[in-house]
């Protein structure tokens, strides 16, 4: 019997070292071996899963790429200094009310609302501005009084902010959206894509290699354990992120917006090119966007710049050139306006007419009779193929093919084509050729479009495609990759230099003499050509108005159009007036620097 139980109690101790044998062995293998692969459905090793459940961390930086403006200041990424809470020891009780009353004076804040924030933390929280999802930047006064609390529940850091917290007309830069967490529980950092603008069409080449992460040891109460030192983590890479400088002029880009703003301009776009290359040194769109606080179903953050809009007589450049170039016309040619034109509904917009008017006398005062009468005698594939060769009715911005990976590399973000004649249009139909002439009809411009027409104009008719993007380079500096401007690009050729030559000569008596006189006494000499649309917004009849032309005249620097949309039909000309606003800004922004 004894014997018996002898024997049961030694195989119970046999099974039981087998038993710890093999725990002892399943550790060591999970220690050596397994510590650094992943169990099927997670995306962290053993060993990071361990130390994650004793870490929380703070993102102060989420490693993408930034842009700069074409002189080197940045547009996005701005390091401000914030304040970090962190969950107190026992909840509301372990915040004393002294300190509870100092710090609320810091940061500006009513105590109740304080405490109410506070007590409810469960991991550490970036300090926002009131009312927004914004860190709050702190002033040197309030950093000071925070480290001289000295208190382990608050911390001052440093914090990247992508995009000021503010409105602007940069939606060509765009915005981004995705997992932007500020907390981190088992680091779990999903990151952030580009979803608008350049921070979409150049999302790839902004992806960086990782945060910048705080991590703060916590105990099992998940309370920041104040004898254990945070640690900071970041991927150290002398390449990346990449930098991304463009052609715009932050400086131009702002004062034009708040030349924009200051006329009440609710609707449009201005934009700004470079008359050597084409280059774009400022692109507004109106109503203003903040890529901090989108609202995806109110369109604010599309860049009217790049969207079609009725042209009206800036589209009569198009006819004059189709008609000169083909031999039907020539400056000279006199025509009759007795202020209507007899069919097709079409009138002059100068009540009794322009009377005897010659060609460039009728660009100068936009005489749509004059206009009429040429559409009669082109075809529409003829008033469709100048067009074309003028940039228009098809995408202009810059594009390459096979760059930096990308298949097809297209920096301006959902350009429209615009069009001459819709795909269902009758092109034998002469009313539509008549109206299509004048700037109706089916035809769409973009703003980028007309600027970039004028630019062709000063180039004797070789198109030239807008650039937005100068170089892509490395963290360090070193260029990666540099865009170069793209002329002549076209298989449907261009204008010839003679018709190019006299549309620049009479878009000077449009400003001297015709529609734009207003422009006279502008700092520089310019020269453009007005336009006004007629549209429908709403059931509403409402108007397009375009101012687009360049300056000086004597040695042209700038290309500019201006688009104010859904205006009232018996309202001033806003569009020539911010024109010469924008050529004055232009000017004295040049003797400022010179």
């Amino acid at each position: 019997m004894q014997a018996n139980r002898q024997k049961r109690m030694f195989i119970g101790w046999i099974i039981l070292a087998a038993l710890i044998l093999i725990l002892v062995c399943r550790l060591a293998w999970i220690q050596l071996v397994m510590k650094n692969q992943k169990p099927p459905g997670s995306r962290h090793t053993l060993l990071e899963t361990s130390l994650l459940q004793r870490e929380r961390g703070i993102i102060l930086d989420s490693g993408r790429g930034h842009f700069l403006d074409r002189n080197g200041q940045p547009l996005t990424g701005k390091l401000i200094w914030t304040a970090v809470l962190f969950p107190p020891k026992g909840g509301r009780n372990g915040i004393s009310d002294d300190f509870l009353q100092e710090l609320a004076h810091i940061l500006d804040i009513e105590e109740t609302e304080l405490a109410e924030r506070w007590s409810d933390l469960k991991e550490p929280m970036i300090w926002h501005a009131k009312g927004t999802s914004i860190p709050l930047a702190l002033h040197s006064a309030q950093i000071e009084a925070i480290t001289e609390i000295n208190h382990p529940a608050v911390q001052v850091l440093p914090y990247e902010q992508r995009y000021e917290y503010r409105e602007s007309g940069m939606q060509w830069l765009g915005f981004i959206s995705g997992q932007r967490k500020e907390n981190m529980f088992f680091r779990e950092y999903e990151g952030v894509k580009g979803t608008s603008g350049l921070e979409r069409t150049l999302d790839a080449l902004l992806q960086g290699t990782g945060p910048t992460v705080v991590y703060f040891p916590v105990d099992g109460r998940n309370q920041v354990n104040d004898d254990m030192k945070s640690m900071v983590k970041a991927e150290a890479n002398p390449y990346y992120p990449l930098k991304i400088t463009t052609t715009v002029d932050v400086k131009l880009q702002r004062g034009i917006e708040k030349l924009a703003e200051q006329a009440n301009m609710e609707e449009g776009a201005i934009v700004v090119l470079d008359a050597q290359n084409s280059d774009v040194l400022a692109m507004v769109s109106r109503p203003f966007y903040n890529p901090e606080k989108i609202h995806p179903e109110q369109g604010e953050w599309g860049n009217k710049a790049l969207k079609g809009a009725v042209p009206g007589s800036i589209f009569k450049i198009v006819t004059a050139a189709a008609a000169l170039d083909m031999g039907l016309t020539s400056s000279k040619e006199s025509f009759y306006c007795d202020g209507s034109y007899g069919k097709y509904g079409l009138s002059c917009w100068k009540e009794g007419g322009h009377g005897s008017i010659n060609l460039h006398q009728g660009f100068a005062e936009s005489c749509n009779v004059v206009f009429a009468e040429l559409a009669e005698r082109l075809t529409s594939r003829q008033l469709q193929a100048a067009a074309l060769q003028l940039g228009l009715g098809r995408n202009i911005g810059w594009q390459a093919q096979n760059v930096l990976g990308f298949p097809l590399l297209r920096p301006f973000d959902h350009e429209e084509s615009g069009t001459v004649f819709a795909d269902s249009s009758d092109l034998l139909d002469p009313g539509l050729r008549v109206q299509t002439a004048i700037g109706q009809r089916d035809a769409l411009v973009t703003p980028l479009q007309a600027a970039n027409l004028v630019v062709t104009l000063l180039h004797k008719g070789e198109v030239t495609r807008p650039r937005i993007v100068r170089h892509v380079s490395y963290a360090n500096g070193q260029i990666l990759k540099s865009f170069h401007p793209l002329r002549g690009l076209t298989s449907e050729g261009g204008i010839s230099k003679e018709s190019a030559r006299k549309l620049l000569a009479w878009m000077e008596d449009v400003v001297q003499q015709g529609t734009g006189r207003s422009l006279k006494h502008t700092v520089w000499q310019v020269a453009g050509k007005s336009g006004t649309a007629e549209t429908i917004v709403k059931g509403r009849p409402r108007t397009n108005q375009w101012f687009i032309g360049y300056g000086p005249v004597s040695k042209p620097r700038y290309a500019v159009s201006v688009l104010v949309e859904n205006m009232n039909p018996r309202s001033r000309h806003q569009a020539t007036q911010l024109f010469g606003q924008v050529m004055d800004f232009l000017a004295y922004s040049e003797s400022a620097e010179g």
